[in-house]
């Protein structure tokens, strides 16, 4: 016997359903709302406006003040109420609005990379490792063949553990039995005898639980519990994302200038309006003598009314992040994405005190509408560029693309890269010659000669 102090974090089951609610998409949500009226009886739908008839549609445009959309400015102003007229009106837009973008793997990790504080050098590694991805999350070709230019061997492993600890786990590897010992890598405490047991999943998966311990000196009990850890993995992390399907999102936050005050307007209309059933709340506060149905009605209430809380503090947490975008992005919201300024999670995390897990699962697969078209809520979230010279400019990657893009459309005579490099550095944003290169690439704008 031996006595062993060790720390663990669990999370509960209300804190699980409080974090997944934020995470998930408008259009998950609504299913996610489907499924709980369906588990939990004290669980009611009072108004579902996404199937209201004609008629109760025009009665409330001309009779109801819009309670749906939750709205405010980012300056200390009372909220602004509007009419039924103005709420349709919005929510038309909301509607045309509609996307059908699909995001892909190298699209996730792609926009992981670009908030990581790292050299212009490894971040080039970074992304050639990514593009290289199959939709396993494995090397499309061997490593050792995408650099032939010198490349440090350090810098190359250190860009492919750095990408390897993205979500999904375990990608940027050659094949799932090294995906998987990367996840077991990186948890935290792992099970000793883990990593060894890797070498037998197949005996394993066959019950040989025996024949395993004997060879790896564990009891059979030890054994059982590493190979419930292991089937939580994912050997193919990528596939999360191979769906070729196409998947419709709506705008979750529209942002409008009214009068010289920014209003944040929070889709709410596609979500149903819940409350509790009338019955169980007779049942929960009776005393009636079958003890048992009035404990199931009591905490059926619990479960009812902690759902619908998660649900107002998804809309309020989104609401903020939105307020705090104003503030930082003014000049993108004003004059549009060339004006895009560098941010980056933690900043939004203190601005609003809350923690920068909680800001990355809330802006994970949201959108927001603008006067300058739809945009992901991660788009705003950019690294400065690094720049070359004693003068250092504050510009954002995106920025300086879309200011790049504008110059090539509107050149008179084409440009060489060099010429591009004296443009920019006019307008105080001082890169190199490879960099220009490089975005013009991911512009998709050809060279000077093929122009």
């Amino acid at each position: 016997m031996q006595l062993v102090q060790k720390q663990q974090f669990k999370l509960s089951s209300r804190l699980y359903q409080s974090i997944n609610i934020l995470r998930i998409p408008l259009l998950e949500l609504r299913e996610k709302i489907t499924e709980e009226l369906e588990r939990n009886p004290a669980l009611e739908l009072i108004e579902d406006p996404s199937i209201a008839s004609l008629d109760e549609i025009r009665r409330k445009k001309d009779t109801i003040e819009n309670d749906n959309f939750e709205s405010t400015s980012v300056s200390d102003t009372p909220f602004i109420s509007r009419s039924g007229n103005e709420a349709a009106d919005e929510h038309q837009q909301f509607i045309e609005g509609v996307l059908a973008r699909p995001e892909s793997l190298q699209d996730h990790l792609l926009w992981q990379l670009r908030l990581q504080p790292i050299d212009d050098q490894i971040r080039h590694i970074g992304e050639l490792l990514i593009q290289n991805l199959n939709k396993d999350g494995f090397h499309q070709e061997p490593v050792k063949l995408l650099f032939k230019h010198g490349e440090n061997t350090v810098q190359i492993r250190k860009a492919m553990k750095l990408i390897q600890s993205f979500d999904p786990v375990g990608t940027c590897v050659a094949d799932y039995q090294e995906s998987l010992r990367v996840q077991v890598g990186l948890i935290h405490n792992a099970p000793a005898g883990m990593l060894d047991a890797l070498a037998y999943l197949e005996p394993l998966e066959r019950g040989k639980f025996a024949e395993v311990a004997k060879k790896l000196r564990r009891t059979e009990n030890d054994l059982k519990e590493i190979f419930e850890q292991l089937k939580e993995l994912s050997p193919f992390p990528g596939r999360q994302f191979a769906n070729d399907s196409v998947r419709y999102v709506l705008p979750d936050v529209r942002v409008t200038k009214r009068d010289d005050e920014w209003v944040i307007v929070v889709n709410n209309e596609e979500i149903p309006v819940l409350g509790i059933d009338p019955f169980f709340k007779n049942l929960a506060q009776e005393q009636v003598e079958d003890k048992e149905a009035r404990d199931f009605a009591r905490e059926s209430i619990r479960e009812a009314r902690e759902f619908i809380e998660f649900i107002h503090k998804r809309g309020q947490t989104l609401r903020k992040i939105a307020i705090a975008l104003v503030h930082f992005q003014t000049a993108f919201f004003e004059r549009g994405p060339k004006y895009l300024q560098p941010l980056v999670l933690n900043e939004i995390a203190d601005e609003l005190g809350l923690d920068e897990s909680t800001i990355s699962r809330a802006v994970r697969d949201k959108y927001l509408q603008t006067e300058w078209g739809i945009f992901e809520l991660r788009y705003f979230f950019t690294n400065a560029i690094s720049t070359v010279g004693a003068d250092k400019s504050h510009y954002s990657r995106i920025g300086v693309k879309e200011i790049l893009k504008e110059i090539i459309e509107s050149e008179q005579r084409h440009f060489s890269d060099q010429e591009l490099v004296g443009m920019l550095a006019m307008r105080g944003i001082h890169i190199a010659r490879r960099t220009i290169a490089k975005y013009r690439r991911e512009l998709d704008l050809g060279s000077s000669y093929t122009r």
